[in-house]
Formats: C-alpha cells, sequence, structure tokens
C-alpha cells in the first residue's frame, strides 16, 4: 500500500497489517513454527530443515524482522534468529481481539 493510502488508517490498523503481511506466506510460517519449537535458530539451519533455497529463507528473515517478530544476533559469519517475544505478544493480543469479535450470524440473509 503507497504511503498516502496508509494514511487513511489508524496506526493499530496499519500494524496489524503489517503483521498480517509478515506472517501472509507459508515459508514464514513455517520459519515461526520452527523457531518456536527449536527457540533459536541461524539461517543455515533452516535452509535445512525449508525446501528453499538460502537466498529466499534469508528474504523471509528479512522481512519477518523487519516487522519486528524476530531479532538476530550477528556472531559473524552467522546470525541467530529467535521470535522477539514483546512482538508476538503484541501480536497475539492484536489478533485475539480481532478473532474474539462477535459476527453476526444473520447479517447476509
Amino acid at each position: 500500500m503507497g504511503v498516502t493510502k496508509t494514511q487513511v488508517f489508524t496506526d493499530k490498523q496499519n500494524r496489524i497489517a503489517d503483521l498480517a503481511k509478515a506472517l501472509a506466506h507459508p515459508a514464514r510460517v513455517a520459519i515461526i513454527q520452527h523457531l518456536l519449537k527449536e527457540k533459536s535458530c541461524v539461517c543455515g539451519d533452516l535452509v535445512e530443515v525449508l525446501p528453499l533455497a538460502q537466498a529466499t529463507v534469508s528474504q523471509h528473515l528479512k522481512e519477518l524482522k523487519q516487522v519486528g517478530i524476530l531479532h538476530g544476533e550477528i556472531n559473524p559469519p552467522r546470525v541467530c534468529y529467535c521470535i522477539n517475544e514483546p512482538v508476538w505478544q503484541e501480536a497475539k493480543v492484536i489478533f485475539g481481539e480481532i478473532f474474539e469479535s462477535e459476527v453476526q450470524v444473520n447479517c447476509c440473509k
């Protein structure tokens, strides 16, 4: 979404969209699931468990890191990635609020 389009929405709506976009690829979901299970991981280890090239895994890690879901510790020549707990909790709360909202059962009948 262009800058001018995002300005008409609240900060919270833009944050939800950013988090949703970061989670909107199965490779990123797989990365998150792996990190939740393993606690931390280097990119090379993820390449071994995902059917993707190293450059592709790195790009997905970059997307997740950019939105804050992951953070990485640089220990040359490797970067160790893990879930950023405060942002993970933020996402859980934000998406929880949406999914816990009541739905109108007969809205289109």
